[in-house]
């Protein structure tokens, strides 16, 4: 169960308390007692992309993060969404920054909600341009992996994980869908 975080008041600093407000919201929020100001705790949207090489995509790129968490773990180029950005456009914003990859944006592929921890997870399937890479400073190594060669033991996060097994399936089934997944 998701415990609510805020702990000051962003607007005075008092400490908050953690109540039903009196506005006749059905949920616990933090509410400052000295300005009565409601602090709604909202989930964090982290976007990214299936970057694919290949006539028919057998290579997906991953990046090995040089950042915790998770730090040395293999992951898709992924990250939080920065507020005046599209969830598209974040996606695309991390795919450059941590991969440093020439790239077209293709659809939605997964949705993934992380209740636990707060988190949506958007990713969007990306065709490479080339095959050549200048990642960022969060990322170790960018390479391409065929389906046969994804470190499966060493992904940074479920997410990743489920997301290129959706990938693969679909890609032997010739088509692509959206899917949408709840993680415990």
């Amino acid at each position: 169960m998701y415990r609510p975080t805020q702990k000051h008041c962003r607007t005075c600093g008092t400490s908050v308390v953690h109540r039903l407000p009196d506005d006749g919201d059905t949920r616990q929020r933090a509410v400052c007692p000295a300005c009565g100001l409601v602090h709604y705790d909202n989930p964090l949207n982290v976007v990214g992309t299936v970057p694919v090489w290949g006539e028919s995509g057998e290579q997906v790129l991953l990046c090995k993060r040089n950042i915790e968490p998770r730090r040395g773990k293999w992951t898709l180029p992924a990250g939080y969404m920065e507020m005046g950005e599209t969830t598209s456009e974040g996606a695309a914003r991390e795919t450059d920054e941590e991969a440093g990859a020439e790239f077209e944006m293709q659809e939605l592929f997964t949705v993934i909600n992380v209740a636990r921890v707060g988190q949506v997870h958007f990713f969007y399937r990306a065709r490479l341009l080339s095959a050549q890479f200048d990642p960022g400073h969060e990322t170790m190594e960018a390479k391409l992996f065929t389906e046969d060669e994804i470190p499966w033991d060493d992904l940074a996060f479920k997410t990743v994980g489920d997301t290129l097994k959706h990938y693969f399936e679909d890609r032997r089934k010739g088509i692509f869908g959206i899917h949408a997944v709840n993680i415990d």
